[in-house]
């Protein structure tokens, strides 16, 4: 086990450096400039901006500005992003607590609809419970978030004014009213993404625990007189979960990545947001630390889901 751990960090080095390396290079060779901005200023003269630009190394071959950025992220070391001059590593703390307030809480929720569904649907195939949650599955599935996210502000905070309709990123929980205003400001949001997701799931989880229903080992149980509930709880459930554990590892980086649209949507201050904001800027640090860490959330919660087969089946073994 520990030795396929290991080939599994090797295998993901040349990954995540290639995944940079192609970032990197279309970033420094798409149109827009970090010092833009400054050029409307009439404060900052040219012989000002071409300093600026040389303390950033902007002017330097790309190749040279890449092995620089290389050696420093292997050093714990994020950069400053070229419009604020701030840490890039601050920038992303700032942000990230919100961040992972509402894609985990929207996570949650999506697992909390999607498996009894998912569950009750398959058992229940064909019924009209299973109709009406895949129709449900099918309408959240299709539409997008951005879509719902307005459908939402317009019927919940325009028509009938239950939620706020932008995040307020100054609002801190210090007592009962804030933490309620944080929970209110946070519910659509949190529905927009949880309800995508948990539709993508409770498809899922219904295919796979309706594929285990023909198998011989469920006919033998009942044969043994088990109830459904148990033949579903200690034989159905434990094999269909093998699968869908691979879907749910990879799907919490995708929400990551997924809730951008929401984050613009919603004004939600968010790594999302910070990622478009400093695309817009040509602030590659900023983008380069992103993108490298949603990768990174991609490999390691790929390992974790191989790992987790060992535990739902131990006939799966790691030899290498």
């Amino acid at each position: 086990m520990n030795r396929y751990i290991i080939n599994r960090f090797l295998v993901a080095i040349p990954t995540l450096l290639t995944i940079s390396l192609v970032v990197f290079v279309v970033l420094a060779l798409a149109p827009g400039d970090p010092m833009g901005e400054l050029a409307t200023n009439p404060a900052i003269t040219a012989e000002v901006r071409e300093n600026l630009r040389r303390s950033l190394g902007l002017d330097r071959p790309i190749y040279i500005r890449y092995f620089k950025w290389a050696i420093a992220f292997i050093k714990g070391d994020l950069g400053y992003s070229f419009v604020s001059r701030t840490p890039v590593r601050d920038l992303i703390l700032q942000r990230l607590p919100t961040t992972l307030w509402v894609v985990g809480s929207a996570y949650g929720l999506a697992v909390l609809v999607a498996f009894p569904l998912g569950v009750i649907s398959a058992i229940k195939r064909y019924s009209i419970f299973d109709r009406l949650a895949t129709t449900f599955a099918f309408v959240w599935f299709s539409l997008p978030t951005f879509f719902t996210g307005l459908l939402f502000i317009i019927i919940f905070s325009v028509q009938l004014n239950w939620f706020p309709f932008i995040y307020k990123s100054t609002l801190k929980v210090t007592d009962w009213p804030s933490f309620v205003a944080q929970i209110q400001q946070s519910i659509m949001p949190v529905c927009v993404l949880g309800l995508y997701q948990g539709a993508m799931l409770m498809r899922f989880v219904r295919a796979s625990v309706l594929e285990q229903f023909d198998r011989q080992y469920v006919r033998t149980a009942y044969a043994k007189g088990l109830s459904q509930f148990a033949v579903v709880r200690r034989h159905i459930l434990r094999n269909a979960m093998i699968p869908v554990v691979t879907l749910v590892a990879l799907d919490i980086p995708a929400v990551f990545t997924g809730s951008l649209v929401t984050e613009q949507v919603f004004r939600v201050p968010g790594i999302g947001a910070l990622l478009i904001e400093s695309i817009y800027r040509s602030d590659t640090p900023v983008v380069m630390a992103i993108t490298i860490v949603y990768a990174m959330l991609i490999v390691l919660f790929d390992l974790i889901a191989d790992l987790i087969y060992v535990l739902l089946d131990p006939r799966v073994q790691y030899e290498k």
